[in-house]
């Protein structure tokens, strides 16, 4: 049967690939992926800095712009740190993700290496299950001027300095005061990102269908400041107050220092992700996987 996806981009995890037998390895994948996809009547490109830093060649090369506006499919292989980076970017296109786990946890690169070639070709055949992901759009306001500007999958973080005591924040929802909190920092997670940070200082997990965010504060200096789950139609609003060194991270591939009176002014983006996973795939299989539900259990 004939692909769905006539031209499929292929993008690796490079950056941390150092010379010598791991980048060797590494390569060898991509190329057997790509092979493999040509036999499945699939058009292969590979992204410009995944063939450069990977030494790949004897294929068609495309940025992540061209990509986006050319490819009918990305095919990402990593880890989740690699796909987050990468489903923001594409975003804006529509292109369709699918994530071949090459690296630890997997929550949205969610097809084991070993069994990519078994897992893939019904997919390439129109058999998935579609997967949509919120976006958050955030920008650092100071004096009225944005300086800075960015898209996140998982959350956006503002957290006290390395060596300086806590923060005191300002919170606002939809210009309305909702408390100033003194903690070690505050994140914003969308529901992808409830299984992140947000899950290790406490937040609820948020299931990919709820238009929801959680506000999750980190260390509270009030034992009552507890994480709430907001409607991700609202504008939440963060002021730094007072503390040193505080910063914003996004994603934790973008970060932005913070003065005092700055403000994070978070919305929702009007871009979302798209996920490809394999029929029947269900998120809380997902779960019960990744986090080891009723291990020991008959």
């Amino acid at each position: 049967m004939k692909s769905k996806f006539p031209l499929v981009a292929l993008i690796g995890k490079y950056q941390t690939v150092a010379s010598g037998a791991s980048g060797a390895s590494s390569r060898n994948v991509l190329e057997d992926i790509a092979q493999f996809l040509h036999a499945q009547g699939c058009d292969v490109i590979f992204e410009h800095d995944t063939a450069l830093n990977m030494g790949i060649s004897g294929y068609p090369v495309l940025n992540l712009l061209a990509i986006g506006k050319q490819c009918d499919l990305a095919l990402v292989v990593g880890g989740d740190g690699t796909m987050l980076g990468i489903g923001r970017q594409l975003a804006p296109f529509g292109v369709p993700l699918i994530g071949i786990n090459q690296g630890r946890l997997g929550f949205i690169t969610d097809i084991p290496l070993g069994s990519y070639r078994a897992t893939l070709a019904p997919m390439l055949r129109g058999q998935f299950e579609e997967d949509h992901r919120s976006l958050i759009h955030a920008r650092v306001l100071r004096d009225g001027h944005c300086v800075f500007d960015a898209l996140a999958m998982n959350d956006v973080v503002v957290n006290r300095g390395a060596t300086s005591g806590m923060v005191e924040l300002r919170v606002e929802v939809d210009g309305h005061f909702v408390a100033n909190q003194r903690a070690d920092g505050l994140i914003i997670a969308t529901p992808t990102g409830s299984t992140a940070y947000s899950l290790s200082a406490g937040g609820p997990i948020l299931h990919p269908s709820i238009p929801g965010w959680v506000l999750v504060p980190i260390a509270p200096h009030t034992l009552s400041n507890r994480p709430i789950v907001l409607a991700n139609a609202t504008e939440i609003a963060i002021e730094v107050v007072a503390g040193r060194d505080a910063s914003a991270s996004f994603d934790t591939q973008s970060l932005a220092s913070l003065l005092h009176g700055d403000r994070i002014v978070v919305t929702r983006s009007d871009h979302h992700v798209r996920f490809l996973h394999p029929k029947g795939w269900s998120y809380f299989d997902t779960l019960r996987q990744k986090l080891h539900w009723n291990e020991g259990v008959a």
